[in-house]
């Protein structure tokens, strides 16, 4: 065997045991998010009413922390506007969390019309998206909910319309159990 061709099998070989390995990774990751308990937490509205999040249960779920001082926030909202719009036949909810003031929140809410729910955690929002996995306090911060209120993705800074549907799109195809 030439030298050319044992490196060229021993690369192969890397690759092969890579892919089985976040083969692995991902079915560890699917069955624990299966096993988990629902997430849980009530905010107020804008309009002070409290939600609790398990009251879109049934639904994936895209809940966006954000703050109209932050860019890359703002740049992302108008995306989660369309898609709000495009996904929500398919049974995929988009909720914001507002990790600022409510006047701000308002002020924001006069110049952009959002099309899904906005609701109002203050400064305590960083303390809850740290709980539910922003370990390094990214704004924006994401997170996607199965129907059963389990988290399958976490996404510090931009979640960005093919990173949402390399997620969702596999499950969204899947047959309903019957």
């Amino acid at each position: 065997m030439t030298k050319k061709t044992v490196i060229f099998l021993a690369i192969a070989a890397l690759a092969l045991l890579a892919g089985i390995f976040a083969q692995r990774i991902q079915q560890l990751s699917e069955q624990t998010a299966a096993t988990a308990p629902p997430i849980e937490f009530s905010l107020p509205d804008i309009d002070d009413k409290p939600h609790a999040i398990s009251e879109w249960r049934g639904k994936f779920l895209v809940v966006n922390f954000w703050a109209s001082w932050c860019g890359p926030c703002i740049k992302e909202i108008p995306e989660f506007i369309n898609m709000q719009t495009e996904l929500q036949a398919q049974g995929v909810q988009f909720i914001g969390v507002a990790i600022e003031e409510k006047a701000a929140v308002l002020d924001y809410l006069a110049r952009v019309h959002i099309n899904y729910p906005i609701l109002v955690a203050g400064e305590a929002g960083l303390s809850l998206a740290y709980r539910l996995g922003n370990i390094i306090n990214a704004v924006p911060f994401s997170i996607i909910v199965n129907p059963t209120g389990q988290i399958i993705h976490h996404q510090p800074g931009e979640l960005s319309k093919d990173k949402l549907l390399s997620v969702l799109a596999p499950l969204l195809n899947k047959p309903k159990a019957e």
